[in-house]
Formats: structure tokens, sequence, C-alpha cells
């Protein structure tokens, strides 16, 4: 008898609870409500959270993690990362090429100190046309050699060098660009699986005050056996669900740490900035056009081109003569009496290229082919960045508009699910009908939660692709 009239009791309560409320407020009985769906915003000005994460695998640390925004983690990786201290060294490298080229147009002067011993009457007799007497002596002198004209060559090397170190510093600042891009979309990754977290841990604690109290009713003889599997099959796949998420959190953090530049797990705070999500720009062309304009890739393989242009010009001034001066002067304290106490002369040496196994046509065709593969990459370099940024745009533009829908979607799986935990208590329903509400309304928080750091994310990657970040 007094099952029964726990029973009849349990049933009028719910009548009683129908009969005031909404239907889509039916979740005042005894089972437990749904959790909350998530937003990508609160009300406060901004939300952190700790990178540590929430579950119970994890370990707290004693030191309380840095506060972390998205400008402070750029700046971070901009001082930290070896990827842009590589790029910009490489770059640094490249000027000094261009000196090394220019020194050509300066004279070089060189000291000399010489001392010879030689066999009395001895002439060089081999080896050479020449025939010259050994004198034994020791002198000390400088010898000077200035180039006069070679006809362009060594500008137009020097002019080659000097745009290829111009490309270096664009591709320097594109491998700046590449790891600020990745670094939002570790930030964002992170935030999202925080995100995520939450609503794994929310709904394993939902399932498990079902399960419990599906577990007493069972015990009480008022519901089934089935009805206790299910619900302890719904709590198994949210503690599945609670352990991915963790692992998946630990993993974000652990990419957002390694491009900050630490070789080590490093526990931050992120502050997410809680600024109203704009939409992304209206004319694509725009965007292309200022991309072809702007992108560091795109400079670089510019510049690459014309530093091929007078690397070709320079091959081909290989045919023609070099001018050079040269002049020395010294003096010999020890020396053969016949010859004079000091010394000194000044010449001019002209060098014309006359047969050399056709090496300098092979180098000036090698050039010139070399020249039309820059140019044909820089137009396959044009036909990409076109086809990214339309890419990246239609990306962009499908993130902003899902943030609506998974709104009116998780909106929707709350009503569904308040709607089923009013009818299985009520008996109008199976736990199957719940367990399915459950799931879907599961779902639709992972997406909600997802969809705010997606539509970030394709952001970041729109302004890469056009104007950096």
């Amino acid at each position: 008898m007094r099952i029964v009239f726990v029973a009849v009791l349990f049933l009028l309560q719910g009548v009683v609870s129908h009969a005031q409320a909404p239907n889509y407020l039916l979740a005042a009985q005894s089972l437990p409500s749904a959790p909350m769906p998530q937003s990508t915003s609160d009300p406060a000005s901004h939300r952190t959270l700790s990178s540590t994460g929430q579950g119970p695998s994890n370990q707290i640390t004693s030191s309380a993690p840095m506060e972390l925004s998205l400008k402070q983690a750029e700046a971070l990786a901009v001082q930290n990362n070896p990827q842009i201290s590589v790029a910009r060294l490489a770059a640094l490298a490249s000027e000094q090429v261009t000196r090394e080229v220019r020194s050509n147009l300066w004279p070089t002067a060189t000291a000399n100190l010489t001392g010879v011993d030689s066999h009395d009457n001895s002439r060089i007799t081999a080896g050479a046309l020449n025939n010259p007497i050994i004198y034994r002596r020791a002198a000390a002198g400088v010898s000077v050699q200035q180039l006069i004209t070679d006809f362009g060559r060594t500008t137009n090397l020097a002019a080659s060098a000097n745009f290829s170190a111009k490309a270096e510093n664009q591709n320097a600042i594109a491998t700046k660009e590449e790891v600020l891009l990745a670094v939002d979309q570790a930030f964002y990754g992170a935030l999202q699986a925080h995100a995520v977290l939450r609503v794994a841990e929310q709904t394993v604690n939902a399932r498990q005050t079902l399960s419990d109290q599906v577990d007493a009713l069972f015990k009480s003889k008022l519901r089934s056996q089935l009805d206790l599997s299910f619900a302890n099959v719904n709590l198994a796949q949210a503690k599945l669900l609670l352990l991915d998420a963790q692992n998946n959190e630990s993993a974000a953090r652990a990419s957002l740490s390694a491009v900050l530049g630490y070789s080590n797990l490093r526990e931050f705070r992120l502050v997410e900035d809680m600024s109203a999500i704009s939409p992304p720009p209206a004319s694509v062309d725009d965007l292309i056009s200022e991309a072809l304009s702007m992108r560091p890739e795109m400079l670089a393989l510019s510049f690459q081109y014309r530093a091929a242009q007078k690397f070709q010009a320079a091959e081909h001034d290989l045919f023609l003569p070099t001018i050079a001066a040269v002049g020395v002067v010294g003096d010999t304290p020890v020396r053969d009496p016949i010859l004079s106490s000091w010394y000194g002369a000044v010449g001019v040496n002209v060098g014309i290229p006359l047969f050399n196994g056709f090496l300098y046509s092979a180098r000036s065709r090698e050039a010139n082919l070399r020249t039309q593969a820059s140019q044909d990459r820089l137009l396959d370099l044009r036909n990409r960045i076109s086809r990214d940024v339309r890419t990246s745009w239609l990306n962009a533009n499908a993130a902003y508009e899902k943030l609506s829908v998974t709104q009116q979607l998780s909106e929707q799986a709350q009503l569904a699910l308040d709607l089923a935990q009013t009818r299985y208590n009520l008996g109008l329903s199976s736990i199957v009908e719940l367990s399915q509400a459950q799931l879907q309304q599961t779902q639709a928080l992972i997406s909600n939660a997802q969809a705010g750091y997606d539509y970030r994310m394709a952001l970041a990657v729109l302004n890469y692709q056009t104007t950096g970040i």
C-alpha cells in the first residue's frame, strides 16, 4: 500500500505542475535540469578561464597562472618564437651579400713583405715562358687595384643582391604572420576546448543525477531495469565525452605553449575579448586586390623576379671586357747593387673574353631560364592567393551564419529536453525518448560553444590571407 501511495502522489505532483506551468517549463520535477546553453559571450566585459582545466585528472599548480590576452600572446610569440628569429637573421645575412658584391667597386690594397735568398747566377728556366733572374733581396711594398669598369656587371650583381635581400625581408614578415596566425588559432582553440569541457562537465553532472534518481525509482519498483540501463549508458557516454574534452584541452594548452616559444608546458588564464562580433567584409574582390598588393609572399616573389632579371643582365655582361687599374710601390733595403732602392709602377689591364668552352653562353642561358621560371611562379602565386582569399571569405561567411543557427538549435534542443523530461516524469514516454533528447541537447550545446570560436578563427585566417594579422 505504501508503494502505491507514493506512486499516486508522484503522479499528482506531475499533473499539478503541468497545469500551473507552460509546456516548455515542465522541468520542475525531481529529475535533474539539463545544462544551460553555452554562449560565446558573457555579461561581463571580459571572461577569464584557467588553462589548467577543470577535470578531476588535472593537477592544480600552487602558483597562480598568468593572465594572457590575445594581444599579449601575439607579443610573446614575436619575442620568443625561434622561427621569427631565424627568418629575421636570414634577412640580415642577405643584406650583407649586397655589401659583398658592392665591394668589387672599391679599390683593393694589399701590403707585401718579401724576402728571397737565391743561388748565384740562377734563373727560373721551367714552368713559364719568361726567364727572369732571381736576386737575393728583402723588400716591402703596397699594391693597389681598382676596377674601372666592367660595363655594368658588378652593378647588376649588386642590384640583384639588393632585391634578394628585400625578398628575404618579406619572407621574414611572412614567417611572422604565419606564427601570429598559429597563435590566434591556438588561443581560440584553447578557449574552444575549455568551453566544450564545461559542457561535458555539466552533462556528466546532469546524467549522474538522473542515473541516481532512476536507480532509486528502480529499487522502489517504480521504474524498470531497462530505464536504469539506459540511464547508466547515457552516463557512461557523458564520461567518455568528458575524458575526450579534458584531453583536447590539454593538447590545446600544449599547442599554445609551443607556439609562444616555450619548450615546456606553461599555465595561463586566457582572457577572452568580449567585443561585439562583426560580419565579414561584403566584397571579396576588394580583399583579393588588397591581398595581391600587400601579401608579403607576393612582394617577396616579386623581388625575387626582379633579382633574377638583374642577375640575367649581369650574366650577359660576362661577354664584355673588364678594365682595371693596377699600381705598386715599395722599398728594397736589402738588394743587389744593380737594383734601385725603391720601386713603383702603374698600369691598366683590359681583359677581353675570347673563348672559355661556351661557359658564359651557358650561364647566360641558365639565368634567362631561371628568370622565366620566377615569372611563372609569380603568376602561379597570384592565382593561389586569389583562391585562398576567396575560400577564406566563404568560410568566414559560413561560420558567421552558423552563429545564429547554432543558438537556435541550442534553444530548441533545450526545449525538447524539457518536454521529454516532463513526458517521462508523467509516464507518457519511455527513457529512449529522453535519452535521444539528452543526446541532441548535448550536441547542440557543443556546436553552440564551438561556433563563436570557429568564426573568430575564420576571421583570423581571412585577415592573414589579405592584410595580415
